[in-house]
């Protein structure tokens, strides 16, 4: 989810920083910290010395795929009949842990 938040802000601005991901998460600063150096070990994203967070292209191909089942998996739910917050919520929780199989037959059916 951290990924996926550093892609989307990175749209929204020319820069992100860990405070913008911890409001747009809803979390604490030191869990973005712990997060932002988990990533960067991992080389999915890079900081520089003001702070500023870049993602990787693996960084940036990792976020997208998240992103990808996240859309395609609200537009599923509310297609269902779910609300939108419901869905994106809902979403986030069932990205993480849907097979590539069952998300590859989700996306197909509603494309």
């Amino acid at each position: 989810m951290y990924l996926e938040a550093i892609l989307v802000l990175g749209e929204q601005a020319e820069a992100v920083h860990s405070v913008d991901v911890a409001t747009y998460l809803k979390v604490t600063k030191p869990s973005v910290s712990r997060a932002m150096s988990n990533l960067k070990v991992a080389g999915y994203l890079t900081m520089s010395p003001d702070g500023s967070i870049k993602l990787t292209a693996r960084g940036k191909k990792k976020a997208a795929s998240v992103y990808d089942r996240h859309v395609t998996l609200t537009k599923f739910l509310e297609s269902l009949g779910v609300d939108k917050k419901t869905a994106a919520d809902d979403a986030c929780r069932i990205e993480h842990v849907i097979s590539n199989k069952t998300f590859s037959q989700i996306k197909s059916h509603i494309e």
